[in-house]
């Protein structure tokens, strides 16, 4: 086993979090889990909706835990010249702001990223918005549905006899996250050199768009538009589902050359991979209907399970379709620790995802969950940051600054 090192990678990087429910928040939680002192910032009169998302357990909202996991919880009023000013007092000793308002808003406050690298040459200010910080489309609002609408994600999902539909998650979002915490990472190594902050701008459907492969080439060079395909890619097989004896799907992925073989082999079917309208990625392509047929006429012979063991046996990518009973039994998550439990006040031992991704020496870790209670660090970090007593602090709550 590899030696760890218990300080983690981000420890000593403060970031602001400013802006509500997923795109930002998440980039917040992704840098708190390698470390970095995250300072979730809430308006005094308006908490972020993300509290109540989600199913709810004893009035408390189960996706707020995660997504607030190793935050501090402040409150400050932005909207106000007290609050601006104590914002700018964090950001003399912070290393990134978060934010995912509609552009423009920063600015509307006195906070601009010029305004702030006065104050602190060296932040990074992370912006997530729909459409960015440029262009015709700025100041238009935008969730990460329509993200995934105008990012091309929409188009080809579902089935080509009905409407487009939505993937069960909040996709749109998480990919402009990931995409933020990306250039976050980035701005900060290059800061070692130049010593300097950056903006780094994040839009949610350019986020999409940039996970969509071909669509472009496809269609201005070949004259191709992907269309909804259901379980299958277009050009890509075998790769789709196939229902089991026990009525249970599987997924099965066998498109590359040497892994169909191995297929054809854990059917008893060798011939198959001499047979031209298979032997080949194309011509597989070509022939895709009755391919999948072929296979799932062997599946539905089968038990899931036992057809499962066959094709491990035989090296060929596949697997159940899991559902969240399927994923706490299963020993693979249970031996890389991507279920764990960690202390809710009100709520005891609280499951949630486990620290992706796996770093040798010096891995993520889930302190505690997100802070119950909108405020819950106020007299620390006004305290031990900006040397506020307990009288201002008083203070500034009365008025409703903080």
């Amino acid at each position: 086993m590899s030696e760890t090192n218990e300080r983690l990678p981000l420890q000593g990087i403060r970031v602001l979090e400013l802006g509500t429910l997923l795109a930002g928040p998440f980039s917040g939680r992704l840098l708190g889990d390698f470390g970095a002192e995250v300072i979730k910032i809430e308006p005094p009169d308006k908490a972020d909706p993300m509290r109540q998302w989600g199913k709810q357990k004893d009035g408390h909202g189960l996706w707020w835990p995660i997504q607030s996991r190793n935050k501090k919880s402040v409150t400050l009023n932005l909207r106000v010249k007290e609050g601006q000013e104590i914002f700018k007092e964090l950001v003399k000793d912070a290393d990134v702001v978060i934010e995912n308002f509609r552009p423009g808003t920063m600015e509307k406050w006195g906070l601009s990223y010029e305004e702030l690298s006065e104050i602190n040459p060296g932040i990074i200010m992370v912006r997530t918005s729909g459409f960015g910080q440029t262009g015709p489309y700025k100041s238009r609002a935008g969730f990460g549905s329509v993200g995934e609408a105008m990012g091309g994600l929409r188009y080809v999902t579902g089935f080509p006899d009905r409407a487009p539909a939505r993937i069960g998650i909040s996709i749109g979002d998480t990919l402009a996250a990931l995409f933020a915490t990306i250039g976050c990472l980035t701005a900060l190594n290059e800061r070692h050199t130049s010593g300097r902050g950056q903006v780094v701008d994040t839009a949610l459907y350019e986020s999409v768009f940039s996970v969509m492969e071909s669509i472009i080439p496809d269609y201005l060079l070949a004259d191709y538009v992907r269309e909804r395909m259901g379980n299958i890619l277009p050009g890509v097989a075998p790769s789709n589902i196939y229902k089991t004896q026990d009525e249970t799907y599987i997924v099965i992925g066998a498109n590359a050359d040497g892994v169909f073989k191995r297929l054809c082999q854990a059917m008893e079917q060798p011939e198959l991979f001499e047979n031209p309208k298979y032997s080949t990625h194309h011509a597989r392509s070509d022939h895709m209907a009755e391919l999948d047929q072929l296979i799932e006429n062997w599946t539905k012979t089968l038990p899931a399970i036992v057809c499962l063991e066959i094709l491990e046996a035989n090296g060929v990518p596949s697997g159940l379709i899991y559902s969240a009973k399927e994923i706490l039994e299963d020993p693979q998550y249970k031996e890389r620790e991507m279920i764990i439990n960690v202390k809710h006040e009100e709520l005891g031992d609280f499951p949630m995802p486990g620290v992706v991704p796996k770093l040798s020496r010096t891995p993520g870790k889930v302190k505690h969950v997100g802070a119950i209670t909108m405020g819950q660090h106020n007299q620390e970090v006004y305290s031990n940051l900006l040397g506020f007593d307990s009288s201002k602090i008083e203070e500034l709550t009365r008025n409703n600054i903080i």
